[in-house]
C-alpha cells in the first residue's frame, strides 16, 4: 500500500529554478526601440520617414563638410583647390577668426585682455550659479566688473577704482539709514554713490598724472565681433534681473505712485520692438543732450537693452509672486517680518525658483537679440559678416560657412544657458522626492 502512494505522488522541487532570461525583444535596444519607435504603425511610419530625412540631409552635407578647404587666401584659392567637387570654404574662418571674435579694430597685440577677462568671468560667475562653492569667492564676482571694465576698456586704474569705491560709499550709506526704513536706506545709499562719483570726478584726472597705472586705451567703436555680443549680454541679463525683479515688486505696491510708474514702464517697453530702442539709443538720445556731449555708444545701447529685457523679467517674476499661495504672505507676517525681511527670505526665494524657466527663457532670447545692434552700425559678429568680411572682394560670395560659425558659437552659449537652468530646477526640485 505504502510503495502504490509512494508511487503516485510526483516529484517535488526542493531547489529555486535560475530565472531564464528575457526575451531579447524586452531587454536593450530591441525593446527601446520598439517602445520610443516602433509603438504603433504611425510611430513606425514616422520613424522610417525620419530616417529617410535624416539620410537626405547628409548625403549632401557631409560631403560639403569633410571636403572643407581650410588653408586659402580667398574665395577663388578655394574653388581652385575644390575643383569642382562639392565642399565648403572653412579658410574665411581661419582666415578672419580674429575678426569675426575681436572685431576688425581691436589691437591685435591687446587681445590677452579681453581673452582674460572672459576666463575670469567663469570664475567669478562660478559662485553665484553654484550655492556649494565657498561664498568669499563672491568677493571676486563683486569686483569682477571693474577688473572687466579696466582690462576691456584699458586707461587708468584709477577710473575702476574711484566707481568700486562709490559702490562702497551707496552701501555704508544704506546700511546706516536701513535701520530708519528700507526706503530711506535705499535712496539714501544712492545719493551718496553718486555724490562720490562727482568728487572723484575732479580727483581721477590729477591723481592718473601722479601714479599713472594704466592700460591703452580701447575706446568703444573699436570693439565688435562675439565679444560685443559677450558684452552686451553678460551685462545685460545681469543688470535686468535685479532691475526686473524691483519693477515686479513696484507693480505689485500699494503706493499708487509707484505702482503706476512701474505699470506705465513695464507696458511701454514691451509695447515696443528693441530695434526701435536701439534707433533711439543710436540717434533721437543725441539730441536730448547738451551740445557738445558724448555718451558712448555701447553704454546707451547697454541701457536700452536692459529696459527691454528689465520689462519682461518684471512680468515673469510677477506671475512667480502671484502663483504663490496667500499662506505664505501670512505666515511671513506671522514671523514678524517686515517687507524687506519677508521678501527677501520668503516670498521671493520661491518665487524665482516658479520663475527660472521664464526668466531663462528671456535671457536666451535677449543674448540672441544682441545681433540687432548690427542694424545701427555696431559690428557685433553679424554686423562682422554683413560687412567688412563679405565686402571683401577675397570672400565676397561666402555665406553658409560664416553664418554656420557663429549659430555654432550661439547655440553652445545658449544651449549651455538652458542645460543649466534644468539642472538648477533639478537641484531646487524640493517639492517631491527624486
Amino acid at each position: 500500500m505504502s510503495d502504490t502512494h509512494a508511487q503516485s505522488v510526483g516529484f517535488v522541487q526542493k531547489t529555486q529554478i535560475p530565472p531564464s532570461p528575457p526575451p531579447a525583444a524586452e531587454t536593450g535596444a530591441f525593446k527601446w526601440m520598439r517602445e520610443n519607435l516602433f509603438s504603433s504603425t504611425a510611430n513606425a511610419i514616422m520613424t522610417i520617414l525620419g530616417i529617410l530625412a535624416i539620410y537626405w540631409f547628409a548625403s549632401f552635407s557631409l560631403p560639403w563638410l569633410l571636403n572643407g578647404v581650410w588653408d586659402a587666401e580667398n574665395l577663388s584659392q578655394c574653388r581652385e583647390i575644390l575643383d569642382g567637387t562639392s565642399g565648403a570654404c572653412f579658410a574665411v574662418i581661419a582666415e578672419r577668426w580674429n575678426q569675426l571674435i575681436f572685431g576688425f579694430q581691436y589691437p591685435s597685440e591687446e587681445y590677452w585682455r579681453p581673452f582674460l577677462a572672459f576666463l575670469l568671468l567663469l570664475v567669478a560667475a562660478a559662485p553665484v550659479l553654484f550655492s556649494k562653492l565657498p561664498r568669499k569667492m563672491l568677493i571676486f564676482t563683486g569686483l569682477y566688473p571693474f577688473i572687466a571694465f579696466f582690462l576691456i576698456w584699458g586707461g587708468s586704474i584709477w577710473v575702476p577704482v574711484f566707481a568700486l569705491l562709490g559702490f562702497v560709499a551707496g552701501y555704508f550709506a544704506f546700511k546706516k539709514l536701513e535701520k530708519q526704513s528700507f526706503a530711506m536706506g535705499f535712496f539714501g545709499g544712492v545719493i551718496a554713490a553718486f555724490a562720490f562719483w562727482w568728487v572723484s570726478g575732479f580727483i581721477t584726472p590729477d591723481l592718473s598724472r601722479i601714479i599713472p597705472i594704466d592700460l591703452p586705451a580701447v575706446p568703444s567703436r573699436d570693439m565688435g565681433g562675439f565679444m560685443l555680443n559677450l558684452i552686451l549680454g553678460t551685462v545685460c541679463i545681469s543688470l535686468s534681473l535685479p532691475i526686473g525683479i524691483l519693477l515686479a515688486l513696484g507693480r505689485r505696491s500699494q503706493m499708487p505712485l509707484i505702482k503706476w510708474i512701474c505699470v506705465i514702464f513695464i507696458e511701454f517697453i514691451r509695447g515696443v520692438p528693441l530695434i526701435t530702442l536701439l534707433f533711439v539709443a543710436n540717434v533721437v538720445l543725441a539730441y536730448f543732450l547738451p551740445p557738445g556731449t558724448t555718451f558712448d555708444l555701447i553704454l546707451r545701447v547697454i541701457i536700452m537693452i536692459t529696459m527691454f529685457a528689465s520689462a519682461y523679467i518684471a512680468e515673469v517674476i510677477r506671475g512667480g509672486l502671484a502663483a504663490l499661495p496667500k499662506g505664505q504672505y501670512e505666515a511671513a507676517d506671522s514671523l514678524g517680518l517686515d517687507y524687506a525681511q519677508a521678501m527677501r527670505l520668503i516670498i521671493l526665494p520661491q518665487a524665482l525658483k516658479i520663475s527660472i524657466p521664464g526668466i531663462v527663457n528671456v535671457a536666451v532670447g535677449l543674448f540672441k537679440d544682441t545681433t540687432l545692434v548690427s542694424v545701427i552700425s555696431m559690428f557685433d559678429m553679424v554686423g562682422m559678416i554683413r560687412g567688412p568680411i563679405l565686402a571683401s572682394t577675397d570672400w565676397n560670395g561666402v555665406y553658409w560657412e560664416l553664418f554656420l560659425f557663429a549659430a555654432l558659437l550661439f547655440f553652445v552659449v545658449c544651449y549651455g544657458i538652458s542645460q543649466y537652468s534644468q539642472w538648477l530646477e533639478r537641484q531646487l526640485n524640493t517639492g517631491h522626492s527624486r
